[in-house]
């Protein structure tokens, strides 16, 4: 077993090492029309197929053990071609910002301050009631099912991407919005749906089947104050 965890451990390290690096590089490649077309608009799609793999890996053996294995790999080639992406989109705004936004740079600034916060807040959140991270560095062993994770399935996602959409704003760009509208928000929200439930099924069973039936996939919702409640009572721990 401490060889197992050893390993594992060695996994994550790669994976985060491979990240980092793939996103220095994209963030400070030399620019081409062509390189910038592929980072910028192609490697974000690359999300669609990573999710239907991951699914299709994981029905083959719906197990706890293979689900944990498979989103070492799965989550970082996820994070490495839609942040390689994203690095690259907001470097070359700076270099040819296109159409610009007429929006005061204080209004912009507020609001990626204040999505900031709350983005930060989802992370302390899963990190707290799930005991987890992001980026597949440390996978939640509980379900977290209140405070954020009350209102929606999501709200790691939803946060990231509101304060995305304030970042382009920020730099008055309106092909980046759209890039942000028509590219990166389509297939992360596609991955998550496809993928991340799938394997969330697969880890927590019933206990994820109850919280779906009730807490919407992206859009908040207030939960009946009885359900807010019960939830702040109870931790689903993961079975084994």
């Amino acid at each position: 077993m401490e060889d197992s965890a050893l390993v594992t451990t060695a996994q994550k390290l790669a994976g985060l090492l491979l990240t980092v690096a793939c996103w220095i590089w994209a963030r400070n490649v030399q620019w081409s029309g062509a390189w910038a077309f592929v980072i910028v608009w192609c490697a974000p799609l690359l999300t669609y197929p990573i999710a239907l793999v991951g699914r299709k890996a994981l029905h083959a053996r719906p197990t706890i053990r293979r689900a944990e294995w498979l989103n070492i790999w799965v989550h970082y080639a996820m994070t490495i071609s839609l942040g390689a992406g994203i690095f690259s989109a907001f470097r070359l705004v700076q270099i040819r910002p296109g159409v610009p936004i007429p929006i005061p740079l204080e209004v912009s600034l507020a609001l990626a301050i204040v999505t900031g916060i709350a983005t930060f807040l989802t992370v302390l959140n899963l990190a707290v009631r799930g005991c987890g991270a992001p980026f597949a560095v440390k996978l939640s062993n509980r379900l977290a099912t209140d405070w954020m994770y009350a209102w929606t399935r999501n709200p790691m996602l939803l946060c990231t991407l509101i304060w995305l959409f304030s970042m382009g704003l920020m730099c008055r760009s309106l092909w980046i919005l759209v890039w942000l509208a028509l590219i990166v928000s389509p297939g992360w929200i596609f991955f998550v749906a496809w993928y991340e439930e799938c394997e969330l099924h697969i880890r927590f069973g019933d206990a994820f089947e109850e919280y779906r039936a009730r807490t919407p996939f992206l859009w908040p919702r207030q939960p009946p104050p009885s359900r807010l409640a019960r939830d702040r009572g109870s931790e689903h721990l993961r079975p084994v």
